[in-house]
């Protein structure tokens, strides 16, 4: 079989199962499983396939159709320019958490030497994009899952920053003692427990310990609102990613704290209220 055929099957594969945009899923999987680039696909589409490298393809297209993460198939999820290696132990980085990383960017580039708290840092994506584009920037991320914190350590070892994050296992603020940060920053947990079930297949294939936010989605957001302060210095930020419709109720934990200032939402690229951000 050579590969124009191979890519062939799998978009009829894919296609037959209703998955979306089967052409560039298939090209991808054959780029991933070939270990070749889209050019080389193009310009030698009438090589020969090894029989090994035809069934492997198989299994990745099926992958696929049973709702894995196109991601966690070739292992690898673009974010703020840079490259990150994801698993099943951790929540694909998307584009709207860049709206996240951008203010907080913004923020400390006005700070000499900023100390920087990731909370829930998963893949790492929001701690490694702030240690490459701000510097001077020291950064501590913290990940209840052993299994995240070695995808993130990779991610840092990976594009040059593990000299500027300490990586951190704990259950949100418990064994961070008696730090002080300019910036607090988070992508937590949000979605209420009731909606998981009826998220798209493929994100449910992500980690449950990532998405879930409690009953109504706000349990992380009332801990770091009621706890940061312990943990910022004077002036500091609060800076949180929260779904779509989650404007109003974050805002409202905040307010209630009745200790911060200044609180600002920014919009993502769809128009929907994607970031938080608070003062202290």
């Amino acid at each position: 079989m050579i590969i124009k055929e191979l890519m062939n099957q799998g978009v009829i594969m894919l296609k037959n199962e209703n998955i979306e945009s089967p052409k560039v899923k298939a090209r991808i999987v054959l780029e991933h499983t070939l270990k070749k680039t889209r050019e080389y696909l193009i310009v030698y589409d009438n090589k020969e396939v090894t029989p090994k490298d035809r069934d492997e393809y198989v299994r990745n297209i099926k992958r696929l159709i049973h709702g894995e993460p196109l991601q966690y198939i070739t292992g690898i999820q673009e974010f703020m320019k840079l490259k990150f290696l994801v698993n099943k132990n951790v929540l694909i980085p998307r584009q709207d958490t860049e709206i996240l990383v951008e203010e907080v960017i913004k923020i400390a580039k006005n700070i000499e030497r900023p100390e920087i708290l990731d909370l829930c840092t998963g893949s790492g994506a929001i701690a490694v994009s702030l240690a490459k584009y701000v510097k001077e920037a020291k950064i501590t991320a913290v990940d209840i899952s052993i299994g995240a914190l070695e995808v993130a350590k990779k991610n840092a070892k990976f594009n040059g920053v593990s000299k500027s994050i300490e990586f951190i296992q704990s259950d949100m603020f418990i064994k961070l003692k008696n730090r002080k940060y300019d910036i607090i920053v988070s992508n937590p947990p949000y979605i209420p427990t009731m909606d998981i079930k009826n998220l798209p297949k493929d994100v449910q294939k992500e980690p449950i310990i990532a998405l879930n936010g409690g009953k109504n989605g706000l349990n992380f957001y009332k801990e770091i609102v009621k706890e940061g302060v312990k943990f910022l210095k004077k002036g500091g930020y609060i800076c949180l990613e929260i779904g779509y419709d989650q404007k109003k109720k974050v805002c409202d934990i905040i307010e209630h704290a009745k200790i911060y200032n200044g609180t600002y939402c920014k919009k993502d690229l769809y128009e929907n209220d994607r970031v938080v951000v608070t003062k202290f």
